[in-house]
Formats: C-alpha cells, structure tokens, sequence
C-alpha cells in the first residue's frame, strides 16, 4: 500500500481536530525501527482505559508503518499501576498511559491537567488544552522532570460512588472510608470523610473486604465490568469531582524530541485520533451499561442530596485557595483554568445545559 493511501484510509486527518499538520514527509521513515515499551495505571484489557491504551500504541505503530513499534505493559506486568511517571522519568519506558493527577505528588498543578471539582467537562477541556493556551503550561509544569503529556481522551462525566447505604445528607458522610481520587478526595475529607486511594485493580477487593464503606471509580461501563454492583446498591450521581477527567500519554521528553518529526507527528495525531475515540467509546457504552446496572441488579441511581453539593461547592473553594497558593505556577495554571471555566460556564448556560432541558421538556 502507498504511504498516502495509508494515511487518507487510516482518517489521520479526519480524526484530529486541531491537526493542521499537513502531510507527513516519506524521508524521515528511512530511519530504522525503533521499539518504545508504554506502561499503564490499568489492569489489562479493562473497558475504557486499557482498551483504548493499546488502541493507541497500535495506532502509533501502524501509523509509522512499524518504524516507531510500541508495546503495551498493563499495570503490575512492568511497573506498579501508579508507577508510570518514575517508569519514563528513569527510563525504564518511553511512554504511560494514565491520569495527571496521579503524579500530582510532583507537581501540584497536575491536578488541573486531569479534573478538578466543579470543573471543565470533557469538550471543555479539550477546548482549554488544544486552544486555550493549557498544552503550553501542561509542558511548563513538566518540563523539569523531563516528560511531555499529550491529552488522549476522557470518559466524559463520572458517577460519584457506590455506596452500600443511602446518603441522605452530609452527615451521613462523616467517618465514612471512601476511595477517591484526586481533589475531590480533598474535598471530601472537609466533609469528615476518611479518604483513601487504591489502584483501579484493587477497588473491588477494597469494597468486599471492608477496606472501604464506598468507591468511585468511572461511569456505568466501567463499574459494571468491575462488579461493584455486588458489593453496593446505591449509585450516587454525577460525580461532580471529575466533570470529564483527562487521559495523558506521557512521554519521555529527550526520547521525543530525538525522533524524527515525521514520528513526532505520528504520536502527536494518534493522540488526537485516540482522544476522540475514548469518549466516543465512553458514552456509548455508558449508554449501554446504565440498564443493565438498573434493571438487572437492582441498583439505584441516586442524585446527591443538595446539601452534599452546596457542603461540597464550599469546600472545594477552601481547598482550591490552598492548591492554588502552594506554588508561583501552580497558581498560574489556576488562573488560566478560572479565566476559561468562567467563561465556559456562561456559554453553557445557552449550549448544552439549555439544550439538555429542551431535549427533556420536548421529549416528555
């Protein structure tokens, strides 16, 4: 097959909004093959997140033809599930597959490059980091451990938590052990939660043996693979911790700037493409899942009670003043983050949360 008609049949083009990147010049393939290992924070094959891990290391090797060759190692089979980030800075990998906040103990900022309470939705912060100037602090953030993150998809809007009792109001959730992640976890140990974060593969062991009075892990698709309905009956919804978390490919920054540009092109467009193509995979199958949680085991959604989300709302000021004033560019990515959710909220207002109601009053 010709290296144009690869490309044009493999919809490089097609899948990568921001590309302008025009196309890929033939010399730099003539460099040899080279062989990168990625590492995940997932267990291997787990709906979501491993799926779309080895979607795009295949992806960026049938995108080079072969000459830049990726592995996959799902977590534990290389490095431990939140060992990614020492993994590439070390060189043992060239590239995870992951979350930013999971290394947010090197750099406070990283939370803002993944989710934060009360924050930017998936398209939203896509649009903040292909446009509104994030890709530029992202690099910033870690350029002194010498890695790049490329934005590789979200699974949209998560589900707050299982629960195996009803949540009637805050002081329901004092003393409770909950496994959370990021700054939502913050948040929760303002409301006297007793927080704890285990690796995705061990939330289910956490839950039956106690370990944990409750969990959030994804959405629907995920938590139904992972089988949390056995363990709880009550799915609290949104999870307003987590509006639409990023994914990152995190990259050996030396390694990187070492390929060709043709390669550098390679991962930079197989990111894009797999970005779009991780929350396509998300919503659809959230769709799909939420029935079944409902129908067939018995689990009842749940909205938040209105004074967890106000209790919550305060407490997420609180503790984003803190985050915010721990160092001169973590303060920095803050205010580029509120400068654009500002903004974001006030467009969504007429976009998707008005056509959200039409849709329902239509409907009805």
């Amino acid at each position: 097959m010709k290296r144009r008609q690869f490309l044009a049949r493999a919809g490089v083009a097609a899948a990568a909004p921001i590309a302008a990147a025009g196309p890929l010049a033939a010399p730099a393939l003539a460099q040899g093959k080279i062989e990168w290992k990625m590492v995940t924070s997932w267990p291997k094959n787990a709906p979501g997140v491993g799926i779309n891990a080895q979607r795009l290391a295949d992806r960026i090797t049938a995108l080079s033809e072969g000459r830049l060759s990726v592995k996959l190692y799902s977590a534990g089979e290389l490095v431990p599930p939140f060992g990614g980030f020492d993994a590439v800075t070390s060189g043992a990998a060239e590239l995870c597959h992951a979350t930013p906040y999971y290394w947010s103990g090197k750099a406070k900022a990283l939370h803002y490059f993944t989710g934060v309470p009360f924050g930017l939705t998936a398209p939203e912060m896509m649009g903040w980091i292909y446009f509104g100037g994030a890709q530029a602090l992202w690099d910033e953030v870690y350029a002194p451990f010498g890695v790049k993150g490329f934005y590789v998809g979200s699974s949209g809007v998560q589900s707050g938590g299982w629960f195996r009792n009803e949540v009637k109001s805050a002081a329901d959730l004092k003393g409770l052990k909950f496994r959370i992640a990021g700054l939502g976890g913050d948040v929760m140990k303002k409301l006297g939660v007793i927080v704890t974060l285990t690796p995705p593969g061990e939330i289910f062991a956490a839950m039956q043996s106690g370990a944990v009075d409750a969990a959030e892990w994804v959405g629907p698709w995920n938590d139904l693979a992972f089988g949390l309905h056995r363990i709880a009956k009550f799915y609290y919804q949104p999870g307003f911790f987590e509006p639409g978390p990023a994914l990152e490919l995190l990259v050996d920054k030396k390694k990187f700037d070492a390929l060709p540009p043709i390669l550098q092109k390679v991962i930079e467009q197989a990111s894009q493409a797999t970005a779009a193509e991780t929350l396509a995979d998300f919503t659809r199958h959230n769709i799909e899942a939420l029935e079944p949680l409902v129908r067939e085991h018995g689990v009842q959604m749940k909205l938040w009670p209105a004074d967890v989300v106000k209790a919550s709302g305060k407490a997420w000021k609180e503790v984003q003043a803190e985050v915010a004033a721990s160092d001169a560019l973590t303060g920095k990515v803050n205010a580029s983050f509120n400068a654009y959710l500002t903004k974001a909220r006030r467009w969504a207002r007429w976009s998707d949360y008005a056509m959200l109601r039409a849709r329902e009053d239509g409907l009805a």
